[in-house]
């Protein structure tokens, strides 16, 4: 599979990181801009002449430009009937892209994907953009575009819960801690807490009642939490995530932060 990558910028990288990771065989193109001169010499990998090139080559293109790009960068190319565009481009509706030979898919995948460790959501259901997505992590396909919509709010609490974490380090390094054994002790009691909900049948309110004993700390916690604002502050972010990402400004700026950085 030749895999072209039109727009190196933080998350292409990670993803490009993740794809070498893989253990598949790949060939990979990136478009001459951004880190590919830093990722080309990295891993060996070619930069095409012009973006031209680059879709004359590849199989399956990775559209990982600024929202604000996104639609500008599939215009005047030679796309062809059997490619696919796998879109990283966060709040850019399928609907606002120019009508184009190859198919176009929205994906939106964690800079864990560098680990091969993100839940990647998508939409439409393809099997080869599946198959390549599902080498950065778990491969969610979607119902509808409106459900990837709401997916996509993911990629802010990805960085949210990140928040959470660096937080809690701080706070067990300042109360005499050492720092190195509290990020690996969050770190993976959060990958725990997650482990749990995911691989488990159990309703997720029953998961939670098991571990809030009357009178213990896990009570007294959610207590203090719930006086301080949560978990309505938590909804009002997700709220304003969800209605950025549905209410497009005309100069797209703003989007999450996950595909701000790739361009």
């Amino acid at each position: 599979m030749i895999i072209g990558v039109l727009g190196v910028g933080h998350l292409a990288a990670a993803m490009i990181a993740g794809l070498m990771k893989s253990g598949d065989r790949q060939t990979i193109l990136l478009s001459p801009r951004g880190k590919s001169k830093e990722l080309a010499a990295r891993y060996g990998l070619e930069i095409c002449v012009d973006n031209r090139e680059l879709v004359e080559r590849a199989e399956i293109v990775i559209l990982a430009v600024r929202p604000a790009d996104a639609t500008a960068a599939l215009e005047g190319l030679p796309w062809r009937a059997g490619q696919i565009v796998v879109s990283v481009c966060a709040g850019v509706a399928l609907s606002q892209f120019p009508a184009i030979a190859a198919r176009i898919v929205r994906a939106m995948p964690l800079t864990a994907a560098e680990i091969n460790a993100s839940p990647t959501v998508f939409y439409p259901e393809i099997a080869e953009a599946r198959q390549l997505i599902a080498r950065f992590g778990l491969a969610i396909a979607l119902r509808n575009e409106d459900e990837f919509e709401v997916a996509t709010v993911n990629a802010a609490i990805y960085g949210w819960a990140q928040d959470i974490v660096r937080q809690s380090v701080h706070w067990g390094h300042d109360h005499g801690a050492d720092q190195q054994t509290m990020r690996q002790l969050v770190a993976q009691t959060f990958v725990a807490a997650g482990r749990m909900i995911a691989e488990t049948a159990e309703p997720m309110e029953t998961i939670l009642k098991d571990l809030v004993t009357p009178g213990g700390i896990t009570e007294l916690g959610l207590e203090v939490l719930e006086e301080r604002g949560q978990p309505a502050a938590w909804q009002a972010a997700c709220d304003a995530v969800f209605a950025r990402l549905t209410s497009v400004p005309k100069d797209r700026s703003g989007y999450v932060d996950e595909v701000e950085g790739a361009g």
